[in-house]
């Protein structure tokens, strides 16, 4: 038996990979907003919409433990000011493990704050801010998750804008052993989201439309406990798994230095009054 499984176990990697490259129908689930959610173009379109009785939601059928991850969304248009567009990793529970994107809407012709976050058994507190080289509401644009045992790297459009490595060595804690699903939402947070709660949401504008497609995940799948990959701690050598291993090479990395020296709005690692005890271990090595 353990001979089949050596065989099988690639062969479902493989499917999982090209599977999650279907369509909404089959990867996801809306979950809330009472319609306000709708899967269109044969599942390969899905919209959230925002008006002033509730936002919508999704989440995916999957758990991974590590992958890969590529969404494409194009972020509501116009004065977008209250209005925050969530899409994150996140397992279940009070010591969760969490790898957010959120979108933060603003005022016409202001740019878009793309706030980041790392939470490690329950514990975030590492928030990255940016603004974006481009328009987010005019077209669509591949925002990506890359989650493997050494490293987290969020990019857009194949560009990283920020790199959060494994440093268990040093104390810090890192997403390695929840699963997590996939969560999006749509929702108003004028309470706080657009300059500090100043601007409030513009409701004779609703509803507030984002737009998601081109989801693609290289991952390993949880399933009852197991693994599409085998043992997490080394998954099938073959191309397709190159991610689980993947590192920043130098070009990438002179694209990371490039984003947080010229769009970066907020770093922790640099709030010295945020931390009076001194900053969190992990922004020595930053």
């Amino acid at each position: 038996m353990a001979s089949l499984n050596t065989v099988l176990v690639p062969l479902v990697a493989l499917l999982v990979t090209v599977a999650s490259a279907s369509n909404f129908y089959n990867d996801f689930d809306i979950t809330w907003g009472d319609g306000r959610a709708k899967i269109l173009s044969n599942g390969e379109l899905l919209t959230l919409n925002l008006d002033k009785a509730s936002g919508s939601g999704f989440q995916s059928r999957n758990e991974y433990l590590f992958g890969k991850i590529d969404m494409q969304l194009k972020l509501v248009p116009g004065n977008s000011a209250g209005t925050v567009t969530a899409y994150y990793l996140s397992s279940k529970g009070s010591a969760w493990d969490e790898i957010d994107f959120e979108f933060l809407g603003n005022l016409s012709g202001d740019p878009y704050i793309l706030h980041t976050n790392v939470f490690s058994q329950g514990k975030g507190n590492r928030e990255q801010q940016f603004c974006l080289w481009f328009d987010p509401t005019a077209d669509f644009h591949t925002y990506s998750i890359l989650w493997n045992p050494q490293r987290i790297v969020f990019s857009v459009d194949g560009t990283p804008i920020r790199e959060f490595k494994n440093l268990e060595s040093m104390g810090v804690p890192f997403p390695k052993n929840q699963p997590m699903r996939i969560y999006s939402s749509l929702w108003n947070a004028d309470d706080w989201a657009t300059r500090g709660g100043l601007v409030k949401t513009d409701w004779a504008l609703a509803p507030f439309t984002a737009s998601y497609r081109n989801f693609n995940a290289e991952a390993c799948v949880l399933s009852n406990g197991a693994s599409s990959c085998g043992t997490t701690t080394s998954p099938p050598a073959s191309t397709s798994n190159a991610w689980f291993s993947e590192e920043l090479d130098s070009t990438r990395q002179e694209r990371l230095k490039w984003v947080r020296e010229n769009y970066m709005v907020y770093d922790y690692c640099k709030d010295i009054n945020r931390f009076p005890q001194g900053l969190p271990t992990e922004c020595s090595m930053s």
